[in-house]
Order: structure tokens, then sequence, then C-alpha cells
């Protein structure tokens, strides 16, 4: 790349780059550019104030928004393999008498079709698609009520939520539509939002947030937790080795599912 550039070269080669590999160290930046990594680390700042990157401890990782949330069929039909392997590694950490929380979304759809039928368990779910494609099973399915949310297949509201306050789960397993260091853990709708904040309030144990790898550096609407408020992140090994080391240095234990391709 040229070594003349000004900072609105620089900053639009940096947006090029990113949208190419959405994360990358400024030292690779540096390299690229032939400029100091604190050059670098000055026009990430401004492009961070710009809402168009998010800044990590040696890098950066593109910020992609979410405002809308894509109808179920669409997210279902995307990482399919990635999903199931997250969900099969997530079942794995279910133990015998369990009363587990388990919210709407097609990786957790992934995880409720792997339950074993005839486990010692109670899930509490929001997921109607989960519900309808597990079909008869032996361990108590209990769907919580509330209002019908079309484009995820589940349903909300206070009814919902009215029937979480009266129960305490031993752990909670949900899935999110976007996650960053800086945003945390973030979906489209508030309804989801609000039911997923309220699962993990009322789980006394373990916190596990499963997201496949393309959900790293986006961000939605509705805040749902920071990463430093759950114990564990299921992802897949699709998830680059920048972001595995930025993960690294955060108090949760990450576990990458392996798949078969």
């Amino acid at each position: 790349m040229s070594k003349t550039l000004i900072p609105a070269q620089r900053r639009e080669r940096i947006q090029e780059y990113l949208a190419l590999h959405r994360i990358v160290p400024s030292s690779e930046l540096s390299r690229l550019l032939n400029v100091s990594e604190a050059t670098i680390r000055r026009d990430l700042e401004w492009l961070e104030k710009e809402g168009v990157v998010e800044r990590t401890h040696g890098g950066a990782v593109l910020s992609q928004r979410m405002r809308m949330e894509p109808q179920y069929m669409q997210r279902a039909a995307r990482y399919v393999e990635e999903k199931r392997a997250i969900g099969l590694q997530a079942i794995s950490f279910i133990e015998e008498g369990d009363i587990v929380f388990i919210n709407s979304g097609t990786t957790t759809t992934q995880m409720i079709k792997q339950i074993p039928r005839d486990a010692n368990i109670t899930v509490f779910t929001n997921n109607i698609q989960a519900a309808l494609e597990v079909g008869e099973v032996g361990y108590e399915l209990i769907l919580l009520g509330g209002n019908f949310q079309p484009t995820s297949n589940s349903v909300a509201g206070r009814f919902a939520i009215d029937i979480l306050n009266q129960v305490y789960a031993d752990k909670a397993f949900v899935s999110v539509d976007g996650i960053s260091l800086r945003h945390g853990c973030t979906v489209p709708s508030s309804v989801e939002a609000e039911l997923i904040r309220k699962m993990l309030e009322r789980t006394q144990g373990v916190r596990t947030i499963l997201v496949d790898h393309s959900k790293w550096g986006i961000v939605s609407n509705f805040e749902v937790t920071r990463l430093d408020q759950v114990h564990r992140l299921i992802t897949d090994d699709g998830l680059d080795r920048h972001t595995r080391e930025m993960l690294a240095d955060l108090p949760i234990e990450v576990v990458i599912a392996n798949v078969e391709r």
C-alpha cells in the first residue's frame, strides 16, 4: 500500500480491510499501511468514535449492526453444523436432576433436539420451534406462556416473565444475535432481551452463552448481559485466532466445539 496516504485514505483502507477480515491486529495494519502502531491506534480511535469499529486489545473488530431480527427459517439455514456441534457440547454440561432455562433461537433449538429423551431433567423454554421439532420426550419440558413472536417462533412478554419469577434454575443456556467485548451480548428484540435477562437473573448456577462464530462483532439494539456477567461461552472452531486470544483475557470459560465438515 502507498507510503504517503493521508489519514482519511488510511482510515478508508482500514475499513476496506476489516470488511474482508472483520478482525485484525494493529500490528498487521501497521505493516500493511507502513505506519507506526501509534498512528494505527489513533486511526482506530477515530473510527471507533464514528461507530465503524470496536477497538480490542491489540487490534479492532468491524462493528456490524443488526437492527431487525431475520426470519427464523433464514437463520436456521445458516451454519447448521456449527450450531449442532455447539448444542451437543452444551448438553454435556447438564447433570442429573437439573432445572434448566433455554431461550429461543436456532442454536438452542439444535441443543434441545439433542437432549436425550430419557434425561432426568426439567427444561423451561420459550422456544416453540424446538418444542414442535422435538416431539414426545421423557423429561419435563415446560413451555413458557406469553405473546407469540413470529420472527423467532417463540413466546415472550409478561406471562413468560411471571412464570420465570416463580422458578430458580440450576443452569441457563441462552443464544444471542450479537456478541462483542465492548457491547456484550445483544439481541434485536426488547421482549426477548427482557426474557433472557430474567432467565440469567433467576439462575443459581452456571450461565452459558451459545453463539456460532459469525455472531462475533455483531451489535444489536438491546443488551442482554456483559461478558463478565456469565460463566461460560460455547462457540465453534470457526472462531478466528485473534478473537480467541482476546477472550482468553476474560474471566470466562471458553469452550470450542469442533465441527465435522
